[in-house]
């Protein structure tokens, strides 16, 4: 007898072992029709499989979150058996899922051309629709390299020769293909449906090495249906239209160039963007308690030696070394510095909690081939501060902190926003029992913020848990920015202490705080979840005032002139162009209001407003145009 217990809490009862399959079939044929595979006691399994002993189980379907990933794990695995079949010289290697697709790295002497994504595609649509069984096979690990480097696999042999010798060799066969995989997969081909499409081709090193050879990336999407994958598509159409790269370069914000990689060179608008963002941070910190600090660039090695940084992290820092032999390093972070801040002076119990914060510029050596315009450099600056408390203030400042980035995000047009709790990861630093410590109060805070948070396992920083905040923008996509961290290790590491209530010396906790993460990527990220259209608050250029004839100059001039002195920050169109094409320009560069003004409204005194993306204009007079703009452009710390 096996009871099957279901997620409900209902039990049915079966004469012997049971497979996914007979389950789902004696529940429903719907949901027989729609099963793709089981979690039994929590763990992923093949739907045809024998459940054989008492057990938990819950059927998973194509459209949910486990069958989705199940659809592009497989989907990788059909393109692999595409291109062999069009293709057989090419060895397959790797092929993972990842957010909203998958990939498979191949080798092949010529280059994948669209001509062949598109054949690709539609064999891959063929072996759906052939519907082959895909069956898990147990191998000899022997026989398993032996057969792959008969077939020339020599790239799968030497990923088999090194699974340790504890584990099984699992294969699964689908028609003539035969692929290495820890499983589980969909019963078969046709389970997977036809909502994929191939993407794009791309260099990736074998293992991710660039020592290695170089092998072809093809990138696809998948998803549970037709109307999803149209929708995903279409998204990706309108992210291009926003990229932060191109509207950067219409904007004249900002650009990049190989003699300084990772680094941004940024343009006065750009510049005026991004000082908009760090003028509102600073009163906003300043509203809560925090001090503002600056702390060097370059400092000795040994205080990152201390730290733990230079082994946790040294791989990312850039080390250098001055003619008397001095090794110093660029810093990655800001924490070490704020550590030596805290630590001038005696600090009391009753100093606590101690708040520092710093728009430090920090340096991070990232592969060339992950830098991605602002969202992925090498030298950035984080809005960065450091809360020094006793272990009694752990919950309730990572509470303020969170509820400071609510507020901040909130106030730059993100009202959706989702919370990870990532927790020790196999590198750290710090005993176990300080993990649990830190890790507990952490969901302390959680509980009090009353919010819906995921577990993140395995991606806390090396000194402690954190928690992090992603952002979804208009278009749906999700961003990781802001971090709150519990840090039990650094303070003990570095000799920061304080003056106890009985006397005795402790080591503060030190809550690691970042709000927008850094300002570069926050700032691109911006550009694109506004598509440029940026709220007047945050425009670098907010008014243009553009005359009609050269009539009007002069007063151009001083409606520009006021203008300014409310605040705005304005500028004058007097080139000798029909106002059209003044419209239209300014209109590329995504100024928020455009003032027309010609000989009449020089007469009377008034201004025709035009607003971006609107066709119709506005008559007011000039007073009241720049006092209800005045009013609009204020920061959301001063409404």
């Amino acid at each position: 007898m096996v009871n099957i217990t279901l997620p409900d809490g209902s039990v049915r009862e079966f004469d012997g072992p049971v497979s996914g399959e007979e389950l789902a079939a004696s529940i429903s044929k719907s949901l027989a029709k729609a099963a793709v595979a089981v979690r039994v006691d929590g763990k992923l399994k093949d739907i045809y499989l024998p459940i054989e002993q008492d057990a938990t189980v819950e059927i998973v379907t194509r459209d949910s979150e486990d069958g989705v990933e199940l659809l592009r794990h497989d989907c990788a695995h059909v393109m692999a058996e595409a291109v062999k079949e069009l293709y057989p010289d090419t060895q397959v290697t790797i092929g993972p899922t990842i957010d909203n697709g998958f990939y498979y790295d191949f080798s092949r002497e010529e280059r994948f051309t669209p001509e062949d994504l598109e054949k690709i595609e539609a064999r891959m649509r063929e072996i759906v629709q052939r519907d082959e069984p895909i069956r898990r096979e147990v191998w000899d690990r022997n026989e398993a390299v032996e057969f792959f480097e008969g077939m020339g696999e020599k790239y799968k042999a030497e990923i088999i020769a090194s699974i340790p010798e504890d584990e099984e060799v699992g294969l699964y066969r689908q028609g003539e293909f035969i692929d290495l995989c820890r499983g589980p997969h969909l019963p078969s081909t046709g389970k997977l449906g036809t909502s994929f499409k191939l993407m794009s081709v791309a260099g990736a090193y074998w293992r991710g090495d660039s020592r290695n050879e170089m092998l072809q990336r093809i990138y696809g999407t998948a998803w549970a249906s037709d109307k999803e994958l149209k929708a995903y598509l279409q998204m990706l159409e309108e992210a291009e239209k926003r990229d932060h790269r191109r509207l950067g370069r219409e904007m004249d914000l900002f650009h990049m160039q190989e003699e300084g990689p990772g680094s941004v060179f940024w343009h006065p608008k750009g510049w005026t963007l991004f000082q908009a963002m760090i003028a509102y941070m600073r009163e906003k910190q300043r509203l809560a308690g925090y001090q503002e600090i600056n702390t060097p660039e370059v400092l000795d090695k040994s205080l990152w030696e201390k730290s733990g940084h230079l082994e946790k992290f040294g791989e990312n820092m850039y080390l250098t070394q001055t003619p008397d032999e001095r090794v110093f390093a660029l810093k990655p972070m800001n924490c070490p510095g704020h550590v030596q801040v805290f630590k001038q002076g005696i600090k009391s119990y009753r100093d606590l909690p101690y708040y520092l914060a710093e728009f430090g510029k920090v340096h991070r050596y990232e592969p060339s081939g992950a830098l991605h315009g602002v969202m992925r450099v090498r030298a950035f600056v984080q809005d960065d501060a450091h809360i020094f408390c006793t272990e009694a203030q752990i919950a309730e400042e990572c509470v303020k902190a969170s509820r400071l980035i609510y507020e901040i995000y909130r106030d730059f047009g993100f009202d959706d926003v989702r919370v990870k709790f990532s927790d020790r990861p196999e590198r750290r630093v710090g005993s176990d029992e300080v993990w649990d410590h830190a890790e507990n109060a952490l969901k302390e805070a959680l509980n009090q913020l009353q919010v819906e948070w995921t577990l993140n396992p395995g991606e806390g920083a090396f000194y402690g848990p954190k928690l992090e905040f992603v952002l979804r923008d208009a278009i749906g996509r999700d961003w990781q920015c802001g971090t709150v961290q519990v840090d039990l290790n650094l303070p003990e590491r570095l000799g920061a202490t304080y003056v106890d209530k009985d006397g005795e010396r402790r080591h503060p906790v030190m809550i690691h705080r970042a709000l927008f993460g850094s300002l570069e990527r926050f700032c691109g990220i911006l550009i694109e979840h506004y598509a440029g259209h940026f709220p007047l608050w945050l425009a670098p250029e907010q008014v243009i005032v553009a005359t009609i004839t050269d009539d009007a100059d002069d007063y151009a001039l001083e409606v520009l002139s006021a203008a300014r002195a409310r605040g705005l920050r304005a500028d004058a169109d007097l080139r000798n162009e029909k106002i059209s094409y003044k419209v239209r320009e300014h209109s590329v560069t995504k100024v928020p209001v455009i003032l027309v003004v010609g000989k009449r409204e020089a007469e009377e005194r008034t201004v025709a407003m035009r607003r971006l993306g609107g066709k119709a204009q506005e008559v007011m007079s000039l007073d009241a145009a720049l006092d209800a703009l005045a009013d609009e452009a204020r920061s959301p710390l001063a409404r």
